[in-house]
């Protein structure tokens, strides 16, 4: 148990840091193009309003401003085309005067390529362009070249990956450290818990032994009396609790070297069904079993035992009359499943995740006449998960099935 809380701190964490940081980082890079692209756009514009030239710099202008800035270098250092189109869409004039990677046909290929998009503004390979309608009919085509300024957000997003499973991969080794420490406190409130319930069983044994004996004392005394047999099934009632959560504490402990064995759980399964049998048989219940030979596990023999008689024990108690109980035992895989299903008219099933809970139970009346605590079942998801199984249960048809997955190399 403490292991898998571990492993869910860390998981959460690290989902926390992947998701806080893939967001950070979308939001970088979408930032970083959007100012990119609206600058080169802005470039686009004052060449259109200035005739395909670029003005000398007016007075100096706010940095923090992300449009284009005009320097004294501006003109040199902006590489840009100008096309002229007819209404037909066929080139009337080029200017290369301020571009010397481009021949006349490369920007034919690239006009072509543009005209075919459809759009005002966009990217062809590595030159942004923009489309402006004119008045007799007819665009004018301004493309610049931005492959420095792609170059440099692609840079951009490279650094930030790295950055990103850099700090990913810091934090998870960080986690791997520390997480033993920081649920520690959680760790020792838990066995102080079992341990509060282990001495609390012990000493509460004495004081109900005593009253079982008073109990009798006073029934050789003055005979059968109805308050006396009252007391006497409700100590035995307070004595079966105790012992429940007694198991229940010790259950959800690590499991230790020396308890795990090798052995057939085909027939510790078998050996409850023959167990029960009598007992779905006097209820008027019928006990039936699909159980594949030679499945072997790696585990605590007795907490088996203790799983399958939980189960059987819920099935025939809540199982509606004349009804049928089945028990599969397979393997799928790596894995072992098993299950109980059995007819239960009413079942809520908006609680069926509750049935796990300690204490809970769904129809109280009925649990007090079947002599149910509402622990059993948490008894059996202890078991379960101490063996790095997994229980869950559904409800269809009108039938409740309960579902343990355990690993047979567990």
């Amino acid at each position: 148990m403490i292991r898998s809380l571990r492993r869910k701190f860390i998981l959460i964490a690290m989902i926390s840091l992947v998701g806080t940081m893939a967001v950070l980082c979308t939001a970088i890079g979408i930032g970083n193009h959007y100012i990119t692209t609206n600058r080169v756009d802005h470039a686009i514009f004052l060449l259109r309003q200035n005739g395909g030239i670029f003005l000398p710099p007016g007075p100096r202008s706010d940095p923090s401003n992300f449009e284009f800035q005009i320097t004294p270098e501006t003109p040199f250092e902006t590489r840009y085309f100008i096309v002229e189109l007819t209404a037909q869409e066929e080139i009337k004039s080029v200017n290369l005067d301020h571009i010397a990677a481009l021949d006349r046909q490369t920007v034919a290929d690239t006009i072509s390529q543009i005209i075919d998009t459809r759009a005002k503004r966009g990217y062809v390979d590595h030159y942004r362009f923009g489309v402006f309608p004119e008045a007799g009919g007819g665009n004018t085509i301004i493309g610049l070249d931005c492959f420095l300024q792609l170059q440099s957000a692609n840079n951009m997003l490279r650094v930030t990956a790295a950055i990103f499973l850099s700090c990913v991969l810091i934090v998870f080794v960080l986690l791997l450290f520390l997480s033993k420490r920081a649920i520690q406190p959680f760790v020792d409130n838990l066995e102080r818990q079992r341990q509060f319930i282990t001495d609390a069983s012990h000493e509460l044994k004495t004081p109900l032994a005593i009253l079982s004996a008073d109990m009798g004392l006073l029934e050789d005394t003055y005979g059968e009396d109805k308050w006396l047999e009252s007391a006497r099934s409700q100590i035995i009632r307070l004595d079966k609790l105790i012992k429940n959560l007694v198991e229940l504490a010790r259950t959800e402990e690590t499991i230790k070297e020396d308890a795990v064995t090798c052995f057939s759980i085909s027939e510790v399964a078998q050996a409850n069904v023959d167990a029960f049998q009598p007992l779905a048989k006097a209820d008027g219940k019928e006990l039936t079993a699909e159980i594949a030979n030679g499945i072997h596990l790696k585990g605590v023999q007795d907490n088996f035992f203790r799983l399958f008689s939980i189960l059987l024990d819920n099935a025939v108690k809540y199982c509606d009359p004349e009804g049928t109980i089945h028990l599969a035992v397979s393997l799928r895989g790596r894995n072992i499943c098993v299950s109980v299903s059995n007819p239960c008219i009413g079942v809520d099933t908006t609680k069926l995740s509750r049935y796990f809970d300690r204490f809970y139970r769904a129809d109280s009346s009925r649990a007090r006449s079947t002599g149910g605590y509402g622990i059993g079942l948490s008894t059996a998801k202890a078991i379960v998960i101490r063996h790095k199984g997994r229980i869950s249960n559904h409800y269809a048809d009108g039938v409740i099935t309960f579902t343990a997955v355990i690993p047979q190399t567990s």
